[in-house]
């Protein structure tokens, strides 16, 4: 990995970062920004985006005033005493990344409807800010604790983190309103409160780091940069207290982050640390700090993380195991995990421009968000198991106590991931491509528009049921310039066709077309679909001797509604290159159904004589498993025995 920062002096993005989740003053490339990209509305991601507008918004706003999760702040606002608050002392960020979503629908999709559901919540939001800028429902007021009395748990700075970022998005689409103002007040009070010299402490759960960050972006006050520094610098000193059950390590505040070697304890915590470290290295061209960032990405996501991009395999701290402990039944793998690991992935492709990071992207959105929630946007998986055992039951219509379910549910007690998926739906195009002085580069693919890097392009596929990508030129800048298409890392065997009708066999990486283009252009790009088997690493205990099936970047399962009658998923295995047909999305292999012996007495499950019988093969169909148990509970699977329990080497 190549790292480079520019030389550019820190100053804010102003019409460059329009619309941009993320825009560093110093980095070669930029993402685009939502106006740049229209995904066209039957396609796999613009469907789901309209999903979102139509559905998931309105679905979290309902839950959260029923449950009086927004009536927290109008308590506030009136100076009445809280005896029983509703919610978690975190609940207040629900309603930050909700306003974050909405900022960038309106910014898309805007309706009279939407824009009034937003500033009534503004206002309800201001009305409970105190003079000096602090905001928070859950301590500072009258029957709730001091201040920042408890750093470690409390949350108060990540609540504040998550209204800059939803102020972020409203700065960069329609400019300064109420929200902003919250927002530059809350970080103002945030900045004397915690600079040198006074409160030296750091939040239990990292999140204003990257809120300060991307703020001073915005704002072009350096002030709130240099602040998001000192909170990065500080964490891994030991400064917060342990809980029961806890540790340094599950606070990130084990280790200094420039000295780490791979991501540890909590998973959501720790992407969001990083991601906000990521932006201060950029700023400051810190970078060694950015190379001990990229060191810990790549050990971690070879070593820590699932195949469908999926991170934390523990569920007592939702966090990272030791290296190469990723069991599938019981993998966590977080929802706000998957959206946290797009945020420090994308930062980091920016500063150095490697596909690798891409490359994650696209595997975690297809198959760990789009996971998440139902196809009418109403019910969300919190984590997202690779192995479910027992069929169980249908989610209670009600709010849902545990994260873990074998369906999704409308709403949880820690309801952190409906909310994240929204805004990471409304604001998906800007990760789609970037722009350099070069040209435009083609990260995600999906049917719609792009204008970028001075061309209109019009992008035509029904990817990834399909590996056929065509870019039509619609309009081109009258000089030379470069179209670059991501080849993804599975994609052995992709053909590219020019505009000069020429045909290449490409290697993974990047598929460069640089020539003088004119309007009627056409590149097409074909990636290889056919379904491949994917033989875990070794050292993975739990799936050794299993293989994984996949199609293009989608993960596929085999589900208990697809076997015959009276076969159960732990009875079936596959035999290692054995053939597979690709259907639709998914696929068909046979499998050998192998049954254990009914015992005539008692027999342990170590130890004992235990027989299998050969009961002939079927034909399984396998799906998607962003699908799974979209027909109701079910068992499912997404690594299949091998029937000669041997894994094959791969060179």
């Amino acid at each position: 990995m190549t790292l480079s920062l520019s030389e550019s002096t820190f100053t804010t993005g102003g019409s460059r970062s329009s619309g941009r989740p993320v825009s560093p003053s110093r980095s070669d490339r930029d993402g685009v920004s939502l106006s740049q990209v229209v995904l066209d509305p039957d396609g796999f991601w613009g469907s789901r985006q309209l999903v979102n507008a139509e559905a998931t918004l309105s679905h979290c706003l309902q839950w959260m005033g029923e449950l009086g999760w927004i009536e927290n702040f109008d308590r506030i606002a009136r100076g009445a005493r809280t005896d029983e608050r509703a919610g978690w002392m975190f609940s207040d960020s629900e309603i930050y990344k909700l306003l974050e979503a909405m900022a960038w629908e309106l910014a898309v999709r805007p309706t009279e409807a939407l824009s009034a559901e937003y500033r009534s919540l503004v206002s309800r939001v201001a009305a409970a800010q105190d003079p000096d800028g602090y905001v928070g429902t859950a301590f500072g007021h009258p029957g709730l604790p001091p201040r920042y009395s408890d750093l470690a748990m409390g949350h108060e700075l990540y609540n504040i983190g998550h209204l800059l970022q939803a102020a972020v998005a409203r700065l960069r689409t329609e400019g300064e309103d109420l929200l902003v103002d919250v927002a530059r007040r809350a970080a103002d009070h945030v900045c004397r409160e915690f600079a040198e010299g006074r409160r030296e402490g750091i939040c239990g759960h990292p999140e204003i780091e990257v809120g300060l960050a991307e703020f001073a972006r915005a704002t072009g006050e350096r002030r709130y940069l240099d602040q998001a520094r000192l909170f990065v610098e500080r964490r891994g000193r030991g400064s917060l207290p342990v809980r029961p059950l806890l540790s340094a390590e599950y606070f990130q505040d084990d280790i200094p982050v420039r000295e780490a070697a791979v991501l540890r304890g909590h998973a959501v915590r720790a992407l969001y640390l990083s991601a906000g470290a990521t932006d201060v290295a950029v700023e400051d061209r810190d970078e060694p700090l950015l190379a001990a960032l990229a060191a810990q990405w790549r050990r971690t996501v070879e070593r820590r993380t699932y195949i469908t991009g999926g991170m934390g395999s523990r569920h007592q701290d939702e966090g990272f195991g030791e290296d190469f402990e990723l069991p599938s039944d019981r993998a966590y793998c977080e929802t706000c995990a998957g959206v946290a690991s797009i945020m420090f992935s994308w930062r980091l492709y920016l500063s150095t421009g490697d596909v690798h990071y891409a490359d994650l992207i696209e595997r975690t959105l297809f198959n760990v968000i789009a996971v998440s929630p139902s196809l009418d946007g109403r019910a969300f998986f919190y984590a997202n198991t690779l192995h479910q055992r027992e069929a169980g039951s249908e989610a209670v219509a009600g709010v849902n106590t545990r994260a873990e379910g074998s369906t999704r549910a409308p709403w949880f007690d820690v309801s952190c991931c409906p909310t994240n998926v929204a805004r990471t739906l409304a604001s998906l195009p800007a990760y789609f491509a970037s722009e350099d002085q070069d040209g435009v580069s083609l990260l995600q693919y999906a049917a719609g528009e792009i204008d970028a890097g001075g061309f209109r392009l019009r992008v035509e596929t029904d990817y990834p049921r399909s590996g056929s990508i065509r870019v039509v030129v619609v309009t081109a800048p009258a000089e030379e310039r470069r179209v670059r298409l991501r080849v993804p890392e599975w994609a052995d065997g992709a053909v590219l066709r020019g505009p000069d009708g020429a045909e290449r066999l490409l290697a993974r990486g990047w598929a460069d077309v640089r020539r003088s283009f004119a309007a009627g252009d056409v590149i097409d790009l074909d990636l290889p679909m056919a379904p491949r088997m994917s033989f875990p690493d070794p050292r993975v205990d739990a799936v050794r001797g299993a293989v994984a099936i996949e199609r293009g970047p989608v993960v596929l399962c085999a589900e208990s509604v697809d076997l015959p009658e009276g076969v159960g998923i732990d009875e079936i295995s596959v035999e290692a290159g054995g053939p597979i047909e690709s259907t639709l999305d998914g696929a068909r292999i046979r499998a050998r159904v192998r049954r254990v012996a009914s015992p005539g007495d008692f027999r342990p499950a170590f130890g004992g004589d235990t027989r299998t019988e050969t009961d002939g093969t079927v034909e399984v169909g396998l799906i998607p498993y962003h699908r799974w148990a979209g027909r109701g509970p079910s068992t499912m699977r997404v690594f299949l025995p091998l029937s000669d329990a041997r894994t094959p080497r791969v060179g």
